[in-house]
């Protein structure tokens, strides 16, 4: 990430026009283990939440500024491909991006753009909102279990639209043209449910009432982020979010929340391979849940002004449990990262997973570079072996992925992960960050990589 000094818009300008990344996902990352890293790690904004704030920008005429963009990433790029197609003018430059909706052509997401993420139903919320109808493909993403829209399409419902599933579509309409506020309970937590029911209640008439609400850091920056346009929003943080609708939002400028999953990634990993990081532009109060695990394994933590201090320097790692659980309990995004630490610590250690059912597509990958891992149903139970070898390994999901590179940071010999489309989903420059300290990583492109073969 690049801190901007001085934003284009303050002086009247646009960012430039946005653009896909130029990066194959049949490269290869190689990666030589049994480096210790050092150094300085700057945190992007996160992709959790700027996807969602992409979407508020239908919610207004008027242009939405955003700063500290993970720009470089390709979930970014599909979700400014799809906002385009809607009719969203978009620029991009570093890590600002300015969006403007005040002109909408087409208010259906299709299917070969919604496909590449599930993120895509976010248009849903924000265009009934604003124009009383939509129709939007269902959604695709990572094999990590289904994460069905029933919540979404039950909570819209309730705010008054009427909704029909026709050949794989979300065909939505509200008679009358504006949403009407609800009490709405939700029977489990869900982030993007909250968050698509949020926007759309922004522009409802009335109140809306959210009980049940996700509590997680990229809701409270989406809504922050709302209250800036214009919104009537209480509540954010906390199991009750209440919406007062308002007849109309206005443009506004944004930063980005510090990317939490990108900082607890490089947390563990530093506390894996040994050494210390200065984690820049990161936030500690929203990573509780781990912080307790990794000191118990043997990581020292410390927040310094707005950076995080990370090291573990001579001491073993130990085994310790962890349960994942909608935030504040731990992430199931850092699931498969701590279970990779765990691999080598001394004694055994029990993750298990209550969010995903199909969130241990790792776990062959892993035992392929030697780990000692046993799943039964949603745990399995880690026993630390005394060192991990280099192999060939493939990615099978964003955090998968991840955790694989962390594998490898500290197997013997060399490590080629396969298919790391799934990283540049979701890790702004990973390469260049984990070489810059101290780690032997390259990027090895589709047509070298067919060389290779």
């Amino acid at each position: 990430m690049q801190t901007v000094k001085e934003n284009t818009w303050d002086k009247g300008e646009s960012p430039s026009p946005a653009s896909e990344p130029r990066k194959s996902g049949l490269d290869r990352i190689r990666i030589v283990g049994g480096k210790r890293l050092q150094g300085t790690i700057p945190v992007s904004g996160a992709k959790n939440s700027a996807l969602k704030l992409m979407c508020a920008a239908l919610l207004t005429e008027e242009p939405l500024y955003l700063d500290n963009m993970p720009n470089a990433l390709r979930d970014v790029a599909s979700q400014t491909g799809l906002l385009q197609h809607l009719g969203c003018v978009i620029s991009a430059e570093r890590d600002l991006m300015a969006l403007n909706a005040r002109v909408i052509t087409s208010r259906e997401a299709p299917y070969d753009l919604v496909r590449k993420m599930r993120t895509s139903i976010l248009v849903l919320g924000p265009l009934l909102a604003r124009f009383g109808e939509a129709r939007v493909s269902l959604p695709g993403g990572c094999a990590i279990g289904t994460r069905p829209v029933d919540l979404h399409i039950d909570g819209l419902k309730a705010l008054g639209a009427k909704i029909e599933l026709d050949g794989g579509y979300i065909n939505a309409s509200v008679p009358g043209g504006r949403l009407t506020g609800a009490e709405i309970t939700f029977p489990k937590v869900s982030v993007g449910a909250t968050e698509n029911l949020m926007m759309a209640a922004t522009l409802a008439k009335g109140e809306t009432i959210l009980i049940n609400a996700a509590r997680e850091p990229e809701i409270v920056d989406l809504g922050t982020c709302l209250i800036a346009m214009g919104a009537d929003i209480t509540g954010l943080g906390t199991s009750e979010i209440r919406i007062k609708g308002v007849e109309k939002l206005h443009g506004a400028k944004h930063t980005v929340v510090p990317d939490s999953i990108e900082t607890g990634t490089w947390m563990i990993a530093v506390t894996l391979t040994g050494g210390s990081l200065r984690l820049k532009n990161a936030r500690l109060e929203h990573l509780t849940a781990l912080v307790g695990p990794l000191e118990k394994a043997g990581a020292h933590i410390i927040q310094d002004g707005t950076d995080i201090l990370v090291s573990r320097n001579g001491s073993p790692l130990t085994g310790t449990d962890i349960m994942t659980a909608p935030y504040p309990g731990f992430p199931t995004d850092l699931q498969a990262q701590f279970m990779t630490m765990l691999t080598l610590s001394i004694g055994a250690g029990m993750v298990t997973e209550t969010i995903f059912e199909n969130r241990f597509m790792h776990v062959p990958e892993l035992c392929r570079m030697g780990a000692d891992i046993t799943v039964h149903q949603g745990s399995a139970i880690v026993r630390g072996v005394p060192k991990l070898k280099g192999a060939e390994v493939m990615a099978t999901d964003l955090r998968a992925s991840v955790a694989l590179v962390l594998a490898a940071l500290v197997a013997e010999g060399t490590t080629t992960v396969n298919r790391i489309y799934h990283l540049d989903r979701g890790y702004e420059n990973i390469v260049e960050k984990l070489s810059g300290c101290g780690a032997e990583i390259e990027r090895i492109p589709e047509d070298a990589a067919e060389a290779e073969a």
